[in-house]
């Protein structure tokens, strides 16, 4: 992701930068995008607050008190990304509020280049997620007893490695080799095909899951686990989605000032939202149920329904057979 189009805004403690064009007669006309960009700051700052508080509960829960399995991994890595990933809104809104006591708080460079690298990560996590569900529910047999043990842990951690590398190419490349276009080009490249490819398998393998289980040929019961799944893919293509097409058309179209700036704030705006909405799916499908409960669930036994892999009771008061998902990821 383009640094210099991220920090177009977040480098600029007072807001002070005007998006401006000239006609024929050389006069400058200023354009009201510094109006609304303290809104929308504002706006995303309130929503990454909300976002913090639930993914850092989530990361506790899951760090400390939830016993770890395939899954659950994959949900603490995507956790953490969408809390880092927050940070950036938060702290820009943090800046707009000390202006008005007439204090600048200047955002570090930092969280400039985390806002890329935390978004590349959760993407990467969560075409993951919906790509070993779907490989689960495909091949079963195959999933439960060939699976290795520790599978999760390694491919989260090689995701951090290569969002990482991506990330630093794409800073080095603008501000270090800015005089170098034609080398520049290359990491653009990749990125942008290793973003291509998420995409595409994030779509393909939740596609596949959601036509799998109504046309399948043996009748299957929906899994809490489906649904979160779901929910959290369609989430990301409402909110999250627009974010790689303004990269996109930033990369590869010139386009006017005060266009970008209006794109820039609408998926920052958006993504905060995403981001802050996973916790809340996690809680909703795992506190949701068709009876009533007797006693009320903790935090944790909610979030542990919702990455539950096993459909509930039927009718008849029975269980289907533990899913391959809930095997322990210590085996």
């Amino acid at each position: 992701m383009n640094t210099a189009f991220l920090s177009m805004e977040s480098t600029t403690p007072a807001w002070s930068t005007k998006f401006t064009k000239r006609d024929g007669s050389n006069k400058i006309y200023s354009r009201p995008c510094e109006l609304e960009a303290p809104i929308f700051t504002c706006l995303a700052g309130i929503i990454a607050l909300v976002g913090l508080v639930g993914n850092g509960l989530v990361l506790w829960l899951l760090s400390f008190r939830v016993r770890r399995n395939a899954i659950s991994v994959y949900i603490l890595n995507l956790a953490g990304a969408d809390f880092l990933l927050l940070c950036f809104p938060m702290i820009q809104s943090l800046n707009k509020l000390t202006e008005v006591f007439h204090y600048s708080f200047f955002i570090p460079n930092v969280f400039v280049y985390v806002l890329p690298f935390s978004h590349l990560a959760g993407l990467s996590m969560l075409s993951t997620i919906s790509t070993e569900h779907c490989l689960s529910v495909l091949w079963p047999i195959w999933y439960r007893y060939h699976r290795p043990g520790h599978m999760s842990a390694i491919v989260c951690g090689l995701l951090w490695a290569l969002a990482l590398l991506l990330s630093t190419l794409d800073v080095v490349c603008e501000f270090w080799y800015t005089g170098h276009r034609n080398w520049c080009k290359t990491p653009k490249i990749i990125l942008c095909a290793w973003l291509t490819v998420l995409l595409v398998v994030l779509c393909d393998s939740s596609l596949t899951l959601l036509i799998r289980f109504p046309c399948g040929s043996r009748r299957m019961r929906m899994s809490r686990l489906y649904v979160t799944i779901l929910l959290t893919v369609l989430a990301f293509l409402v909110c999250g989605l627009p974010l790689d097409i303004v990269w996109f058309s930033y990369v590869w179209m010139q386009l006017d000032g005060e266009v970008n700036c209006y794109l820039f704030l609408g998926s920052l705006f958006l993504m905060s939202v995403n981001s802050s909405t996973n916790p809340i799916i996690y809680f909703f499908v795992g506190s949701f149920t068709q009876q009533q409960l007797e006693r009320r669930q903790t935090l944790k036994q909610v979030l542990q329904r919702a990455l539950q892999d096993t459909p509930e009771l039927d009718e008849c008061g029975g269980s289907a057979p533990q899913g391959p998902l809930e095997l322990s990821e210590s085996r």
